[in-house]
């Protein structure tokens, strides 16, 4: 499928694609810099697809977004027809009920633009390093509307964008919807004392006696990345991973090992895992999986594989930001949910996402609901006392 769309002086065409070898592994990279999140790379993306992880029969149709000149891809977007609501953490159930119940209309299939089971902030549409960014953002937005109308898909969804892109969008008529995660930000910390030293004395020792619980119980952490990463780690992250999902009613085996597999394998430079083992026998006793990025350290998937006082604290809390402090990177998005998170520094951030909805009536009525929630959602954040400051 493809659609000409027109900026200026230069022509651009759009074209869907079923998967990221179609799209072509050499065009996309082409696309990336040093800057690029690890989950909008080719090897994560693929694997997602390759290990059956992404598929139509799991609810996710690939119908990736490339956009041409001269017949040359310029800039790419991960996109899939999806024929439910799960994985994506931006929650739309209730639209999908009242457009079927009220409205008549069917809520699926629709397309989201997203990384699957990454509620993460970055850039959703990857472009040409020497091509001004938003004129081609602006080529995606106006595309979405024949893309859905060509494929009959109800709406288009693009979820967790960077700050600069969700505005570009509201610029080009789609929907903007606001969220909330915790987020920990390095304003240029030293070391982890320092990081302490910012906060009130009483949270400070209660941190301090949460991260000294693992060493009275003989309890060590270590970081696996880079080379001292690789697939013979699969099975220790698989199980820590089907722990935590196979423990809540919620829970969804969204990944399976071989997806693991391959990712250690293909891209272990961008993986950043936290083993917790006891200090003699090296049992491991629980672990955290992280993507490395070259500002900013994304938690993922945790479990634990015994249960340990702070286990999950440490690692998945202070493991990380002593790592990025150590790395100096910018910060550490520990991932969904969790107002436990403030307490340890990491503070209510706004998330985005923007939408485009067919059915003039399913729009006029998502907008209306969208302005009261987006006032809450900016008041709960604005208002939010940083714990730092108690």
């Amino acid at each position: 499928m493809s659609s000409a769309q027109e900026f200026g002086e230069a022509a651009y065409e759009v074209r869907t694609h079923g998967s990221m070898r179609e799209l072509g592994e050499e065009a996309y990279r082409a696309l990336l810099d040093a800057g690029t999140p690890p989950f909008l790379r080719f090897e994560w993306l693929d694997a997602l697809e390759r290990t059956g992880c992404v598929a139509p029969k799991r609810g996710w149709l690939p119908m990736h977004l490339g956009i041409y000149r001269g017949g040359a891809l310029v800039a790419a977007a991960p996109a899939y027809v999806k024929g439910n609501s799960e994985g994506e953490f931006v929650f739309d159930h209730s639209w999908a009920r009242f457009a079927e119940a009220e409205l008549g209309v069917a809520y699926y299939p629709k397309l989201i633009v997203a990384v699957p089971f990454t509620p993460a902030t970055g850039p959703r549409l990857v472009t040409r390093p020497d091509l001004p960014k938003e004129p081609l953002v602006g080529v995606l937005c106006r595309a979405l509307a024949g893309v859905c109308r060509q494929a009959e898909l109800s709406s288009a969804h693009v979820l967790f964008p960077s700050a600069e892109e969700a505005a570009l969008h509201v610029e080009h008529g789609l929907l903007a919807r606001h969220g909330v995660q915790f987020h920990w930000q390095n304003p240029g910390y030293a070391s982890f004392d320092d990081f302490l030293a910012r906060f009130a004395s009483k949270k400070r020792n209660q941190i301090r006696r949460e991260r000294r619980e693992l060493a009275d119980r003989g309890i060590v952490l270590d970081v696996l990345s880079d080379k001292t990463l690789g697939p013979e780690h699969a099975d220790f992250v698989y199980d820590f991973y089907v722990a935590t999902v196979d423990k809540f009613p919620w829970g969804r085996r969204y990944l399976n090992r071989a997806f693991f597999e391959q990712v250690l394998s293909s891209m272990p430079e961008h993986l950043h895992v936290v083993a917790a083992s006891e200090r003699g026998s090296r049992k491991r006793l629980g672990g955290a999986f992280n993507l490395l990025g070259r500002q900013r350290l994304f938690g993922r998937y945790w479990g634990a594989l015994a249960e340990v006082p702070f286990l999950h604290f440490n690692v998945c809390f202070y493991k990380g930001i002593e790592e990025a402090i150590e790395r100096k990177l910018g910060g550490f998005e520990p991932g969904a949910g969790g107002e436990h998170k403030v307490a340890r520094g990491f503070e209510p951030t706004v998330t985005y996402s923007s939408h485009y909805l067919a059915d003039r009536r399913l729009y006029e009525a998502v907008a209306r609901h969208l302005v009261a929630e987006r006032t809450a959602v900016d008041e709960h954040v604005s208002e939010a006392e940083p714990v730092l400051k108690r």
